[in-house]
C-alpha cells in the first residue's frame, strides 16, 4: 500500500533568503502516528503549513492520498485536518456552531449525529451551548480538535497540541489521539515533550534548521534517549581516570574534580553499586553525588552528531 502522505524534497525560502525548509523528504503510512521533535524555529510549523496549503512551497512536492497539495489543492486539503498551535476561535460563538460551521466550510453535508459523536469523544458535549470565551484553555484546545475532525479528515496535523496544558489534560489528549489512530486516522504531531513522543507515536522524526535529521522507530530512538548521568564530585582532583575504572563508562570534567558516569535507565542494573565499590578500592574519596537526565537540547545535539556520522 502506498504511503498516505509523500513529501519529496520540500523547500521553502522566504523573501530575504531565509530557508525555513531545506529539502525535507518523508513518507508517512496510513494509520501511523509520527511525532516531530525539534527546537523553536526548527521548521516544524513551516512544514505543516506548507503541506496544509497555508504556505506555498518554493520547490518540491507534498502528495496526500495521490493529490498534490499545490496542483490539486482542494482535494488534498479535504483530506487534512489541522489543529494549530495558536488558539484562534470566535469568542462569542458557541461550541456547537463553531464545529458545525467548519464542517460546512469544507462543503460537507449536515451531519449532527457525527458532530455529536465528536463532541462526546472530546468531553465537549455538555459544553455544546457554551460560548468559546467561557471555556478553559484546555477545553478550547479540544474545540480546535473537534473543528479539525468535523469534515472527517484522513490525515490530522497537531501542532504542539499540549503546549501549556496541565499533565492530566495532556494524558487525556494522548488517549484521544490513540482513539483516532484506532479509527484509521493518520496523525502527525509536533511537540517539545519527549514523553509525549514516547507515549503515543510509532515513529519519531527530529527536525532542526529546516532539515529532517533523523527518522526512526520510537523504540530505537527512545532507547538512545534513556541515558542518565551520575555526577561524582571528588574531594581531590584526578589527572586521569585510573586503569582500575576502565570497565566503567566514565569521563573526567571540571579540571579533574568531577567524574561523570553514564548509564541506561531502561536496564535492570545501572552498575552504580559496582562503580562505587571500584572507586573505594582505588582510594578515591567522594564529596557529593547527583544524577541528571539529559536535557532536550543535549539530546538534539547527540542525535545531530549521530545523524552526521
Amino acid at each position: 500500500m502506498a504511503p498516505i502522505l509523500r513529501i519529496n524534497d520540500l523547500r521553502k525560502t522566504y523573501k530575504g533568503g531565509f530557508e525555513a525548509l531545506k529539502g525535507v523528504t518523508l513518507d508517512i503510512e496510513e494509520g501511523e502516528i509520527l511525532a516531530l521533535l525539534g527546537p523553536n524555529g526548527a521548521g516544524k510549523t513551516t512544514l505543516i503549513s506548507t503541506i496544509c496549503g497555508i504556505t506555498v512551497p518554493t520547490s518540491g512536492t507534498a502528495v496526500v492520498a495521490g493529490h498534490d497539495t499545490v496542483i490539486d489543492y482542494r482535494k488534498a486539503r479535504d483530506l487534512i485536518g489541522l489543529v494549530p498551535q495558536e488558539i484562534n476561535l470566535e469568542p462569542f460563538e458557541t461550541v456547537w456552531n463553531t464545529v458545525r460551521l467548519t464542517r460546512g466550510l469544507f462543503g460537507k453535508r449536515r451531519d449532527d449525529a457525527l458532530l455529536e459523536k465528536i463532541l462526546r469523544r472530546l468531553s465537549l458535549w455538555d459544553k455544546k451551548s457554551s460560548r468559546i470565551k467561557e471555556l478553559s484553555g484546555g477545553m478550547k484546545r479540544r474545540v480546535l480538535i473537534a473543528k479539525a475532525l468535523s469534515h472527517e479528515p484522513r490525515v490530522l496535523f497537531l501542532d504542539e497540541p499540549t503546549a501549556g496544558v496541565d499533565v492530566e489534560l495532556r494524558k487525556d489528549m494522548w488517549e484521544i489521539v490513540a482513539d483516532l489512530k484506532a479509527d484509521g486516522v493518520t496523525i502527525i504531531l509536533t511537540t517539545h515533550y519527549i514523553e509525549e513522543a514516547e507515549a503515543i507515536s510509532d515513529r519519531v522524526g527530529v527536525i532542526d534548521d529546516g532539515q529532517l535529521l533523523l527518522l526512526e522507530e520510537k523504540e530505537h530512538l527512545m532507547a538512545r534517549m534513556g541515558k542518565k548521568h551520575l555526577h561524582i564530585d571528588l574531594r581531590e582532583p584526578l589527572s586521569a581516570i585510573p586503569p582500575g575504572l576502565s570497565d566503567h563508562d566514565l569521563r573526567l570534567e571540571d579540571d579533574g574534580c568531577t567524574l561523570i558516569y553514564t548509564y541506561d535507565t531502561k536496564k535492570d542494573r545501572t552498575g552504580i553499586t559496582t562503580l562505587l565499590s571500584a572507586l573505594a578500592a582505588e582510594g578515591i574519596i567522594l564529596r557529593d553525588l547527583s544524577t541528571r537526565q539529559s536535557s532536550l537540547e543535549e539530546i538534539f545535539v547527540g542525535l545531530v552528531k549521530e545523524g552526521a556520522a
